[in-house]
């Protein structure tokens, strides 16, 4: 199969180096500079140090040039470049299937990814999220992994997964992509969560039931959005949660931390590096989940805490002091 990833961030990078031993691999960067410097050096010093490159993954700067001939489009930007990207291959008629790994809601619109494929690219067009629990500096070491592909067609998914599954990626489809996008997106704002608690020393106790009550809003969320319930118990609910809440790895669960200290989301930000994706998508959830009347009070919270200025020892408390509500199988 002929890959092209779309963008040389860590992750985008990670996943090319990854297939480039089953597939014949594309990276693509905008800039120029950027490229040279890869081919000359084999290695991403920029964005993604100390991983060289397999000999056979090819470079390229030209976009019509890196698109052409693919089987597979792989689209690593982040989310705020996200539309602009499904927009530019459906303006070069490049309507080749399509899967992307980034997680969140889009600013201002609170659309899932695949809501946003679908407005841009039309009826017709193959698509899916490869999400779950997988930090790109593991996959590119390669230590084992597992991962959901979602996909708008079972079928799609199904033969993608399998084409692209290998010992140590392991893949498994999934025709649930509201599910899976909901779970991937809402994680990162439970992440920044339970940083922010590992912050404040409240313990492991603390933090199991803060993943337990993040887990049954995810679902409520996803559930009302379209997707399945057993999808949260999965590798694209469940099992990304975890990772992102307890791995120090985790840029979101960092943003937690650092909040913790004190320290200003404009500094945090600063000294990441990276994006956080949490951070934007702790707004718009919030205000999808007032415009739907579903109760998220742990995003509350954190969007309080990101957005509205409230210390987050206050925000804790305020927590704290809820009266709690019975447990059932439905997680409400």
């Amino acid at each position: 199969m002929n890959i092209t990833v779309i963008g040389a961030g860590a992750w985008g990078t990670a996943l090319a180096i990854t297939f480039c031993g089953r597939h014949a691999v594309t990276l693509w960067t905008r800039e120029a500079d950027v490229t040279e410097t890869m081919r000359l050096e084999r290695e991403n010093k920029r964005f993604f140090p100390g991983f060289p490159f397999p000999e056979a993954l090819k470079v390229e700067a030209d976009f019509d040039a890196a698109v052409s001939g693919a089987d597979l489009l792989l689209l690593a930007t982040p989310l705020v470049g996200f539309r602009a990207g499904v927009r530019r291959l459906q303006q070069n008629g490049q309507l080749r299937p399509l899967l992307w790994v980034c997680k969140g809601l889009e600013a201002e619109t609170a659309k899932l990814p695949h809501q946003i494929v679908a407005e841009e690219l039309g009826d017709g067009a193959q698509y899916g999220a490869l999400t779950g629990p997988s930090f790109a500096e593991e996959v590119a070491r390669g230590l084992p992994t597992a991962v959901t592909l979602a996909a708008n067609d079972a079928d799609f998914a199904r033969r993608t997964a399998i084409e692209l599954h290998s010992p140590r990626l392991r893949i498994y489809a999934s025709d649930d992509l509201p599910g899976a996008e909901v779970g991937g997106a809402v994680k990162n704002v439970m992440a920044i969560a339970a940083g922010i608690c590992d912050g404040l020393g409240f313990g492991y106790n603390a933090r199991a039931a803060l993943m337990t009550r993040g887990l049954a809003e995810i679902a409520r969320l996803g559930v009302a959005l379209g997707g399945r319930a057993e999808t949260f118990l999965g590798l694209a609910g469940m099992g990304d949660l975890v990772l992102t809440c307890t791995g120090d790895l985790s840029r979101n669960r960092r943003v937690g931390l650092a909040l913790a200290e004190g320290k200003t989301l404009s500094q945090i930000l600063g000294e990441l590096g990276h994006v956080a994706e949490g951070v934007s998508t702790a707004r718009e959830v919030a205000q999808l989940a007032d415009q739907l009347g579903i109760d998220m009070p742990i995003t509350q919270s954190v969007n309080a805490i990101l957005h509205e200025g409230m210390p987050a020892a206050a925000a804790v408390e305020q927590l704290l002091s809820r009266d709690p509500k019975p447990e059932n199988l439905k997680g409400e």
